[in-house]
C-alpha cells in the first residue's frame, strides 16, 4: 500500500513513534556526565558534549558513566578549556558542507579561542585532546602549533620544544649537504 493509502491509525502510530524518538533523543542530550580532573575539580556537562570525547563516549555506551569519571592526567584548567571547546562545537551542530558562512564563523571562533592561549596551555590541550580522543580539538591545537613554528629556524624550534642539539658540527655539515635543496638557497642555515 502506498503512503497515500495509509490508514489514519498507521499514520498516527508513525507520528507517535517519531514523537517518542524525539523525546528520547532530547532526554539523552539533557543527561549530565560528571568529569573529575586530576587536581580534584569536578565538571558537570551535557552528555552531548561528553560524547565529543571518544573515550567518554565509549564509557557511556558501555554503561560505565553512572558516576563521576576521573580524568587522571588532565588538570582542571585544561579540562575547562577542553569542555569549552566541546560545548561550542556541539552548539554549532553538524555544519552542512555547503554552509560556508557557518564554517567560517566556527573557524573564526576556533582561531580566537587558540589565540588567547599561551603555547604551554596549547600543549596541555594537545595532551588532553589526544588522551580523550577528541579529534576536532586535536586537529585545531596541532594546526596552531604547526602555524607557530612555521618559518622558524631549527634552533628556534629546538628552544620552543626544549630539544637539545646533539649533532656535532661535522654531522650538521653532512646533513646540510645532503638536504641542501631544503634551505631555500641558504646553505648556511642552521640545522
Amino acid at each position: 500500500m502506498s503512503s497515500k493509502g495509509k490508514s489514519m491509525e498507521e499514520c498516527s502510530t508513525n507520528a507517535s513513534f517519531e514523537i517518542e524518538e524525539a523525546v528520547e533523543n532530547l532526554t539523552v542530550s539533557m543527561k549530565k556526565i560528571v568529569l573529575n580532573s586530576c587536581d580534584g575539580e569536578s565538571f558537570e556537562i551535557d552528555e552531548s558534549v561528553a560524547r565529543e570525547f571518544q573515550i567518554i563516549a565509549h564509557m557511556i555506551e558501555d554503561n560505565c558513566a553512572g558516576k563521576a569519571i576521573p580524568i587522571e592526567n588532565i588538570s582542571g584548567s585544561i579540562l575547562f578549556l577542553v569542555i569549552e571547546y566541546g560545548k561550542k562545537h556541539v552548539e554549532a551542530g553538524v555544519i552542512d558542507e555547503e554552509d560556508e558562512e557557518a564554517k567560517k564563523k566556527l573557524a573564526a571562533w576556533d582561531t580566537e579561542f587558540m589565540e588567547k592561549l599561551d603555547l604551554e596551555t596549547i600543549f596541555g590541550l594537545l595532551v588532553a585532546a589526544n588522551y580523550l580522543n577528541f579529534q576536532g580539538l586535536l586537529d585545531c591545537a596541532s594546526q596552531t602549533v604547526a602555524d607557530f613554528i612555521k618559518d622558524k629556524e631549527p634552533e628556534e624550534v629546538r628552544e620552543i620544544f626544549h630539544i637539545e642539539n646533539d649533532f656535532t658540527p661535522e654531522e650538521e655539515e653532512a646533513i646540510r649537504k645532503e638536504v641542501a635543496w631544503t634551505f631555500d638557497n641558504d646553505p648556511n642555515s642552521v640545522i
